[in-house]
């Protein structure tokens, strides 16, 4: 096992660091209010950052999200490379793939997810009926990857009659939105293959494993510059115990979030089981990285708690991604009864 990445993994890694380090600035962040940076998405687009996921896999896909955790960009890289790109072209059909890929690849087409599945949307008379409280990115999507109650996937195009979003403020600026479905004729993802919610849920919590790892990191980041420039009774804030260990926790814990993350979407690139690693990831990101995120505001003390601190956009962040996609202890009941009822076959 080797989560060295590859020279084009390393590239487009850079690359990603150099957009969001130029492009997602606080003055930015705070002018796009919970709204997406449309002038930063595009230029991502152009760059060919979307469309290079289908070739660094998912270990590359952590990667880059990694860079955009770090900054908090404000763009629907994750959703739009989760259940738009890899969704399609690993569980669509030659004629979806043909279709739907160019558009996804360019960022003329945004996907969003309704997911997990929950029980909010059923199938009737080969309609969809439901409501979705809330996905991230959905209003600027073109596009929803839904699941409804059976598990079954439908890609909804979201100007279609019958398909309504309301727009909602989450804690996060993820330009969320709920979905409500009035007798939809979805297009069925794939040929219905079993396995595929699974397989794509265990892609989407991979994947924003590695956003928390991100913003987690940067959260750091920016605890560690202040308490080392910050002086208290003559000396800096980083020369007391207290906060050494405190940002020690911090970083051990953003670790275990990375590592974990690239051990899913290793295997995931290497076509092996990966739905327990998955599980694993994405409970380190729960249980961590709220603990990250807390230490991070913490540790700038009375600066921490102003609302305005670019420190406490990492705040809501890790929040949210707490408990998006489960919260740690559901994701550790299902682990417990994935691991219970033994080993599955190696993934195809």
């Amino acid at each position: 096992m080797d989560f060295t990445p590859s020279e084009e993994q390393s590239a487009a890694r850079g690359l990603a660091a150099r957009i969001f380090g130029d492009l997602s600035t606080h003055e930015r962040l705070t002018a796009a209010g919970s709204g997406t940076d449309a002038e930063l998405w595009k230029e991502l687009c152009a760059a060919g950052l979307p469309g290079a996921v289908e070739e660094i896999g998912l270990l590359g896909l952590v990667l880059l999200l990694e860079e955009q955790g770090r900054t908090t960009a404000q763009v629907p890289f994750a959703a739009t490379c989760v259940y738009g790109l890899l969704a399609v072209a690993e569980h669509g059909t030659d004629g979806q793939r043909e279709r739907l890929l160019p558009g996804l690849r360019d960022g003329t087409e945004v996907a969003a997810g309704a997911f997990p599945a929950r029980g909010g949307v059923h199938l009737a008379d080969g309609a969809l009926y439901g409501v979705v409280p809330w996905a991230p990115w959905l209003r600027d999507a073109t596009q929803v990857l839904v699941a409804d109650a059976e598990r079954g996937l439908w890609i909804v195009r979201t100007g279609e009659p019958g398909v309504t979003v309301v727009p909602v403020e989450t804690t996060a600026p993820w330009s969320a939105g709920r979905l409500v479905l009035d007798g939809v004729r979805g297009e069925r993802l794939g040929n219905g293959q079993p396995g595929a919610y699974t397989a794509v849920l265990a892609t989407a919590r991979t994947a924003f494993a590695g956003l928390q790892a991100g913003v987690c990191g940067g959260s750091l980041a920016r605890a560690v510059q202040h308490t080392v420039t910050r002086e208290q009774f003559g000396r800096p804030l980083s020369t007391n115990q207290g906060v050494l260990l405190r940002a020690a926790d911090a970083h051990m814990d953003t670790e275990a979030i990375r590592v974990t993350a690239y051990e899913a979407a290793w295997r995931h690139d290497a076509h092996e089981a990966y739905e327990v690693q998955a599980l694993t990831a994405a409970w380190w990101g729960s249980e961590a990285g709220k603990r990250v995120v807390h230490a991070g505001q913490h540790l700038h003390g009375g600066t921490g708690a102003d609302l305005d601190h670019p420190v406490h956009r990492h705040f809501l962040w890790g929040r949210q991604l707490d408990a998006y996609l489960g919260c740690g202890s559901e994701v550790l009941e299902e682990l417990g009864l994935l691991l219970a009822a033994g080993p599955r076959e190696e993934a195809s």
